[in-house]
């Protein structure tokens, strides 16, 4: 089952997004009819050979700030209407969301044709003593094939001084094996990543990341399924080199320049394994507020 309101399409998309906690409350059982329902597209890559997906996981690990808004992703209702805007645009494939935004999106009928990847670790909450330890509290590679859904994310971030990070580094390699084992892609976002004033932060340097790169593509028992998600840093051609496995690049924060940003995934998109780009708050919040604008601009890159 999905919403079918009359009307223009603003106004039934409000409709169709205020009506889902009614639908959730009456009928549970529309989530997995809506999953049934949904038409798959043949593969990942289209006619370009290039992937443009939304990232939308970050609420479920509690980030909800984009820009200078600590609270920009707090509102579901608003961030699901930027995401069906901007999944509304030619040239956009797809999303990655955790399985309350992914539901949510089916309930709403926008997921036809499109590729669906679930996010897997949320477990290592934003700002959290344990955040090094990821666990998987969202999808499952089983429940990841039972929705229909093309693929699953995992997180990564290797702290050398954390214990914890080998528990998330077997977790996310037995993801890999479990999503292979089913044909279906591997995502892994892989860090260095320390502890700094007691926050954990990533190591963007071309060293760290091309070590980071290196242990991802090692995980699992075939990486035939596997694929990258990685930032644009310095040295992206030595960084990238260091596997042969397809890449995505991430967004990340709402950058102070976008166009200096989207220049910098212009250049990584020259790169032999970069295939395309995952990009979340930069395009659903940007500082401009115009999310179809900034989600064409990004799909002309590609």
């Amino acid at each position: 089952m999905t919403l079918d309101i009359p009307g223009s399409p603003a106004e039934a998309r409000v409709e169709r997004i205020a009506g889902l906690a009614e639908v959730r409350a009456v009928r549970p059982e529309s989530v997995a009819e809506a999953a049934r329902g949904r038409v798959r597209r043949a593969s990942l890559l289209g006619g370009s050979g290039r992937l443009m997906l939304l990232a939308a996981d970050h609420p479920a690990r509690g980030s909800l700030a984009a820009g200078g808004d600590p609270w920009a992703m707090a509102d579901r209702g608003e961030l699901l209407d930027r995401l069906c805007t901007a999944l509304e645009r030619p040239g956009v494939d797809g999303v990655l969301g955790t399985p309350d935004v992914i539901e949510d999106l089916l309930l709403l009928g926008v997921l036809g044709g499109k590729v669906v990847i679930g996010s897997m670790n949320r477990g290592g909450l934003a700002g959290a003593s344990f955040e090094i330890d990821d666990r998987f509290t969202a999808y499952g590679a089983g429940a990841i094939a039972a929705s229909g859904l093309d693929g699953g994310k995992m997180l990564l971030r290797v702290d050398d001084a954390d214990p914890a990070t080998v528990r998330t580094l077997e977790a996310c390699a037995g993801a890999v094996s479990e999503l292979a084992g089913r044909g279906l892609m591997a995502m892994v976002e892989p860090f260095v990543s320390r502890r700094v004033q007691g926050r954990v932060r990533n190591d963007l340097s071309p060293e760290a990341m091309t070590r980071a790169i290196a242990i991802a593509s090692g995980l699992g028992s075939t990486s035939a399924f596997t694929w990258l998600k990685v930032p644009v840093v310095a040295e992206m051609e030595r960084v990238m080199a260091a596997s042969t496995l397809p890449a995505l690049l991430l967004g990340g924060e709402v950058a102070a320049d976008p166009v200096a940003a989207r220049e910098g995934w212009r250049r990584a998109l020259r790169l032999p394994t970069v295939r395309g780009l995952v990009v979340g708050r930069s395009l659903l919040y940007p500082p401009d507020g115009d999310v179809a604008g900034a989600v064409d601009a990004a799909v002309e890159l590609l």
